[in-house]
């Protein structure tokens, strides 16, 4: 509950103290939003109080904390999806989540963006997604390798023949031929997961979003492998997935030892062959 601290005006002092205090469940983000919050009262207070100290901009950096990520070798990849054919009585039901899980992994789209595909939004023929209005309101083209458009086009071939009639224009269906609900997908996937044995040993219960981040790892860690300019391919990484700008994307580089290993190495060849 808050508490009354006695304060007739608001300070620099009084704001840090505030901030300071919070419950033990209180996240360690809610101390730099406080000090926000707590600036934009002190800008309308100092209209009517000459007294207020306006906390400055940069007072508490906002460090933003990803935890770890959990990375799926081929593998686990390949254990999900076989337990989505093995596992899931109906043939549609099962066809339809292990289409979805080879899609996310082969893509790295969102789950989000993958519910939303229609089949309208398939150009079969160029083997390329037109993902439409996602985060951030952006539209893009994401070209597949024809493994992936072949596993598209028997699903659809599949759903053709078991539901021949939906009533959606949604790519992938559900029993009552809708769109896929983006919440009934998450606990599929992590039972799907446990059926498999992926993650035992992992310090968190592996998420269906790191499909996503998997994707761009291993992306990463092959222009690594295998190119010279990385930095000139990063803007393309970062286009193909839809991040707002390249900064979003360089944060994979921390997400594997193994790459950022290799960046080092490379930023080390670099500052080397500049000084020589």
């Amino acid at each position: 509950m808050p508490v009354n601290r006695g304060e007739h005006t608001v300070t620099v002092a009084a704001a840090l103290d505030w901030m300071k205090t919070r419950e033990p469940e209180v996240v360690t983000t809610v101390s730099p939003r406080r000090i926000t919050a707590v600036r934009g009262f002190a800008r309308y207070l100092s209209g009517t109080d000459p007294a207020t100290e306006v906390p400055p901009l940069g007072l508490v950096p906002y460090n933003r904390h990803r935890g770890q990520v959990f990375l799926y070798s081929n593998a686990d990849i390949a254990a999900i999806m076989t337990a989505a054919k093995e596992t899931i009585p109906q043939p549609l039901r099962a066809a339809t989540y292990h289409t979805l899980i080879g899609l996310l992994a082969a893509s790295g789209l969102r789950i989000g963006e993958a519910i939303k595909l229609d089949r309208d939004d398939i150009d079969w023929t160029e083997g390329v997604l037109h993902i439409r209005e996602s985060k951030f309101g952006k539209s893009r083209l994401v070209p597949l390798q024809d493994s992936a458009t072949n596993a598209l086009r028997e699903y659809d071939r599949l759903r053709e023949d078991l539901m021949p009639r939906p009533k959606d224009p949604a790519f992938f269906i559900s029993l009552t031929a809708k769109r896929l609900i983006y919440a009934c997908v998450h606990p599929v996937f992590r039972a799907l997961v446990d059926t498999a044995g992926v993650g035992l040993d992992a310090p968190h219960r592996p998420r269906l979003h790191e499909l996503r981040h998997t994707f761009a790892v291993r992306t990463l860690l092959h222009w690594y492998r295998t190119e010279d300019n990385i930095q000139a391919r990063i803007p393309s990484l970062s286009t193909y997935l839809g991040h707002r700008e390249p900064a979003c994307t360089y944060w994979y580089l921390s997400a594997a030892p193994e790459l950022l290993a290799l960046a080092a190495a490379r930023r080390d060849g670099v500052l080397k062959a500049a000084r020589s």
